[in-house]
């Protein structure tokens, strides 16, 4: 009897723990009840437009089987051609964020679409105005004719923290109306291409047709909008993206009075600082954004910033990296006065910049020929490097006014990001810029240079620019 009540005590008392977890699990049923009719699906339909006809090969100029083809198949026309029409349907979600009927989306929910449909909790349906929508941000905004509708409440994404329980609905698929929940997995994540978006990542289940839907906190307070998902299989994966909130309700606000967005600009191009190029500019540690070009009169080309700057503050933020800067940069109005801190010869300057606008029609500017053939390359260097100096007609077609040519790369080829192609603008020595003009100045550097020490060069590739490193030796 004793061993009886024992092993009982002993299995209420391993049960505590469990009952104790359990009773401190989310309950998500209140905040799905609430905010649950702000959450709206959205169908698009896209005509698309096109012909569709019967191969004539290999029955061209033979009347004798077209008329066969007629006799046996007279539901075929016997144009090679006729107009037809195609109508593409996708599925997305999205949110109410006024009671008369303006709605957040993605813009890729709404991208190229001819009719938008938007259904509603209660399973009215609207056709939705397309106020405006920006890609580089992936957000939209628009308008049903209703009235007093549900409002979502918009949170603040800068204090949401890494481990946080978070709520999605929406449409995945088309199931409308449903409900995964996961956690916060990291803040302020950069995905390629991407260059205006701190992401939310987290492991909440999400799928296409979840696009354009929101993310709740605990709170029930929109603090993101889903709008990606990282997969090899096309579904959930445990890895998706949303758009803080917070850079959201900007873009919203822009696009409600104006229909586009406006953003700061400028004029450089950057890179990441990596260990070595850190070393080469005397700079204690990898980071901030390093100039590796500068277009000619734009805002910091005005402002006095040069190619081999290395931008540590914007407006006095830290830009921890190079993808910190066009954020900062993008989200600043046009014409504001900024103050951009930059590390140049060993030490910190402050530079006032009036900042310009980029937008979204700017054309690329298309790569320079080479030209004619450029004078005979001469032998590989110590580095591996088979270099030749350009003719006149060759700085004119490349605009350049000095450089060197990489014809090959040999022996070093293992050891450096030179590419055959690239043109040498400038080298790093001893943490000062110095602009390649012959090939006897390169040589003579490269005779100064210890073995096995890295050397940072500058070196345009196509119709950029790039700071890159190549690791000495001591083949002579």
């Amino acid at each position: 009897m004793k061993k009886f009540l024992v092993s009982v005590a002993l299995a209420f008392w391993s049960m505590a723990p469990l009952q104790t977890q359990a009773r401190d699990l989310p309950d998500f049923v209140e905040l799905v009840e609430k905010q649950g009719p702000t959450v709206v699906n959205i169908s698009t339909t896209q005509v698309i437009k096109g012909r569709r006809g019967v191969p004539q090969f290999p029955f061209d100029g033979d009347d004798a089987a077209q008329e066969l083809l007629r006799r046996f198949f007279p539901h075929i026309p016997n144009q090679p051609g006729v107009p037809q029409e195609f109508k593409n349907r996708s599925l997305g979600s999205g949110f109410i964020v006024s009671s008369d009927g303006h709605i957040l989306t993605n813009a890729h929910v709404v991208d190229g679409a001819d009719e938008v449909l938007v259904k509603l909790s209660d399973k009215r349906e609207f056709k939705a105005k397309v106020l405006g929508s920006d890609k580089r941000t992936d957000v939209a905004l628009i308008k049903i004719e209703a009235r007093n509708l549900p409002v979502a409440r918009l949170g603040d994404s800068s204090r949401l923290k890494v481990g946080e329980w978070v709520v999605a609905i929406g449409s995945p698929f088309g199931f409308e109306n449903t409900v995964t929940a996961g956690i916060v997995s990291a803040t302020g994540r950069s995905l390629a291409h991407e260059n205006y978006v701190p992401f939310i990542q987290t492991d909440v289940a999400i799928n296409p047709g979840n696009s354009g839907g929101p993310l709740f906190n605990m709170k029930g307070e929109v603090i993101g909008i889903n709008s990606q998902i990282f997969s090899r299989s096309g579904g959930s994966m445990g890895l998706s993206f949303a758009i803080p909130i917070d850079l959201a309700n900007d873009i919203q606000g822009q696009l409600k009075a104006k229909g586009k967005v406006s953003r700061g600009r400028l004029g450089v191009g950057i890179q990441e600082v990596s260990k070595e190029l850190a070393e080469s500019f005397n700079l204690g540690k990898p980071q901030g954004a390093l100039v590796a070009s500068v277009e000619k009169d734009s805002a910091a080309d005005k402002a006095g910033i040069e190619v081999g700057d290395i931008i540590l503050k914007f407006d006095g933020k830290a830009v921890n990296e190079s993808i910190d800067l066009p954020r900062m940069v993008g989200t600043t109005r046009p014409g504001t006065k900024s103050v951009v801190q930059v590390w140049r010869k060993g030490a910190t300057r402050d530079f006032s910049v009036t900042v310009g606008e980029i937008s979204d029609d700017e054309d690329k500017k298309q790569v320079a020929g080479r030209g004619s053939k450029p004078a005979e390359p001469q032998a590989a260097n110590r580095l591996g490097l088979v270099l030749a100096v350009p003719t006149a007609e060759q700085k004119k077609a490349l605009d350049i006014q000095h450089g060197l040519i990489v014809e090959d790369v040999k022996n070093g080829g293992s050891r450096s990001d030179v590419r055959a192609g690239d043109i040498i603008l400038s080298a790093i020595v001893k943490g000062t810029q110095v602009d390649i003009k012959s090939l006897s100045q390169f040589n003579d550097i490269l005779k100064g240079l210890d073995k096995n020490v890295s050397m940072t060069l500058l070196v345009k590739r196509g119709d950029s620019q790039t700071f890159v490193t190549i690791k000495g030796s001591s083949d002579k």
